[in-house]
């Protein structure tokens, strides 16, 4: 043991923690890998204030893709809806492809595991029902949002 009481370990481990609460931008997409696996993908849109140079105060939209798997992808595709307030804990993951016309693609997404349903019952589908003619979020979350871009 070194001074304090710590423990030196050899190869330490880093930390790949993301913890984000915002709205889903689209219902999750409930999937199953060929052994039967469920997993389910969806987007969440995370909002904040900042100053700009001009100091006036604007809201800024984050775009995040989520991936859960087994029973947390069940749950999330029973009771989450667009528009639906909720709180996710993952770590960031990053993968790359080629499209269908052989160009790379690379794309980032929080693999949650643990989830927190922070909206009323019912709350998502009526945020849905309400914001069904809002434009959709963008396809590759790289585009500049505004708040009047958000589906809720």
């Amino acid at each position: 043991m070194n001074e304090g009481g710590a423990t030196r370990r050899r190869g330490a481990r880093g930390l790949n923690k993301v913890q984000i609460i915002g709205n889903l931008g689209r219902d999750p997409e409930l999937r199953f890998t060929q052994d039967g696996t469920p997993w389910a993908t969806f987007t969440v849109a995370v909002n904040s204030v900042t100053g700009g140079r001009d100091r006036e105060q604007r809201e800024i939209t984050e775009w995040f893709r989520v991936v859960l798997w087994r029973q947390l992808a069940e749950v999330a595709n029973e009771y989450l809806r667009k528009g639906s307030r909720v709180y996710i804990e993952g770590r960031l993951q990053t993968r790359e492809w080629q499209d269908r016309e052989g160009k790379a693609r690379t794309t980032t997404e929080i693999i949650g595991r643990d989830m927190l349903m922070l909206s009323a019952a019912g709350d998502g589908e009526a945020r849905s029902q309400a914001a069904a003619a809002a434009p959709a979020e963008p396809a590759t979350g790289d585009e500049d949002i505004t708040p009047d871009d958000l589906p809720f």
